[in-house]
């Protein structure tokens, strides 16, 4: 293996026009230390697995290797449903490219590097407290199997950096195979630059979409496919009860990677409203308004490549959308309920199941977690589901219903288990962990904790030793804690 500085490579999009960038050299970051790394990331990414000194100089913005070209770049974006002209890489500067063992490319991004063109006069860094919070939710989502960008490693330093109060400064290293987003293309667009919508679609299409390079319909294939991309992400956040939190444009994926985490959170007791952002009064990004702003965000897209496609093929792609989404959902919600056999009332079932576990206040994934040992004709199975609950006969009443659905299916109760323990994992980020872990490290400067989660959470379903205390719910002062964009 040799260090970071030697596997990186000039990235793919600095070859786009300056249209599309801003070149930018980080800003230096005082004396910085490493407060985490990614040790499953960095053996795929052929790193070495105690980053040396010039690593961490590299992983911060210190030193950038000769070959690279560091960039912000630019995009707009619906911001709440309104339009925002300009946005772009306000704190993050993509550093170069490095290729994986598998032999996939992926960007390098710096997120808290200094101040950039776009930053709109903020101070382009990112704090200690946003910084743990992404690195542990992009690595707790890939550990779901849910897409989502990487987190390679936390670079600290004692600069201070104001906010609601002095926090301190880190940097975040994290990678994707494209940043690109939905409102890259919006920028242009409402600008009127057809040629460079194209050639940003075509950038797209050439290094992720290859299939669809050279065919005269190559840009509807591509909405097709960030369509289909999108319904599958977004039934998964379903599916393991995952809050976004900002479904901005400039914040989804032409990749349908989980993209920029600010105030996200996982459902503890069901709530179809729960909100985790302190600014989304109106509960627009709500957990079960996912799908439709999803869809509001694809035609938004659409509409940003009209010049590409015309109406008729935008709007037969995005119908496509509803069945994808609800069949994606209702194919893990099934999974997750151990039935392998659909039926015309599963539908039905997991509808009334959320019901019922919101009226009793119900914890989701303790609930889905120990329904897999649960045993039709076995009350001794019942009560640790009933005891999740506040109105135990509702749940004492869907788990009927749920008996009677089970004895249609031919598997054994073990097989379905072990089924049920692969779709619902044992240990989440909830709030409360992540919380802990913030504390400990912006309070006391002790990082094992970051660790002690990266871990669990990158194997979620199995069963760790000493870890049973991570697989419980919160604590009943937990409370419902809702969270700041700050950063």
């Amino acid at each position: 293996m040799t260090g970071l500085e030697h596997r990186l490579l000039a990235g793919a999009y600095a070859r786009l026009p300056t249209d599309f960038y801003a070149p930018q050299v980080p800003t230096p970051l005082p004396q910085p230390y490493l407060i985490a790394f990614n040790p499953d990331l960095g053996e795929q990414l052929g790193l070495p697995a105690a980053p040396g000194p010039r690593d961490i100089d590299t992983l911060c913005g210190n030193h950038v290797p000769a070959r690279v070209r560091p960039l912000a770049a630019v995009y707009a974006g619906h911001q709440f449903g309104v339009y925002v002209p300009q946005l772009g890489d306000g704190r993050a500067l993509l550093l170069g490219d490095i290729i994986d063992a598998d032999g996939n490319r992926h960007e390098l991004q710096l997120k808290g590097a200094g101040r950039t063109p776009f930053s709109r006069g903020a101070d382009g860094r990112a704090v200690l407290r946003s910084t743990i919070r992404e690195y542990l939710a992009s690595e707790a989502l890939h550990g779901l199997g849910i897409p989502s960008t990487r987190a390679l490693a936390i670079v600290g330093s004692d600069q201070p950096v104001y906010r609601e109060r002095i926090e301190t400064a880190a940097v975040l290293a994290r990678l994707a195979p494209s940043h690109v987003r939905f409102g890259s293309f919006e920028y242009f667009h409402y600008q009127g630059r057809d040629a460079q919508v194209r050639a940003l679609a075509d950038f797209v299409i050439d290094g992720h979409f290859p299939a669809f390079t050279g065919h005269q319909d190559r840009h509807a294939r591509l909405l097709d496919a960030v369509v289909e991309r999108t319904a599958h992400l977004v039934a998964a956040w379903q599916a393991q009860g995952f809050v976004h939190g900002v479904m901005n444009t400039d914040n989804m994926s032409i990749l349908g990677l989980t993209l920029d985490y600010g105030p996200y959170g996982f459902l503890d007791h069901f709530e179809a409203v729960r909100v985790f952002n302190h600014t989304d009064r109106h509960g627009r990004y709500a957990y079960a308004n996912q799908g439709r702003i999803a869809l509001w965000n694809l035609h938004a897209l659409a509409q940003a490549l009209s010049s590409l496609i015309d109406a008729p093929r935008r709007e037969a792609a995005l119908e496509r959308f509803e069945p994808l989404f609800v069949g994606a959902y209702g194919a893990l919600m099934r999974r997750k309920l151990g039935l392998r056999q659909p039926q015309a009332e599963d539908a039905e079932l997991v509808d009334s199941l959320l019901h019922a576990l919101q009226d009793g206040r119900a914890d989701y994934p303790a609930f889905l977690r120990r329904l897999g040992a649960f045993r039709p004709h076995d009350a001794d199975t019942r009560r640790p589901l009933l005891a999740l609950s506040r109105t135990p006969q509702a749940i004492d009443a869907w788990l009927d219903a749920y008996s009677a659905r089970l004895s249609r299916e031919t598997d054994s109760a073990e097989a379905r288990q072990a089924d049920m323990d692969a779709a619902n994992p044992l240990y989440v980020l909830r709030t409360h962990l992540a919380e802990r872990a913030i504390r400990l490290a912006t309070d006391q400067q002790q990082y094992d904790e970051i660790e002690r989660l990266r871990q669990l959470l990158a194997r979620p379903f199995s069963p760790q030793p000493g870890a049973e205390a991570y697989a419980e719910p919160p604590p009943a002062d937990a409370g419902d804690i809702v969270l700041s964009c700050s950063s």
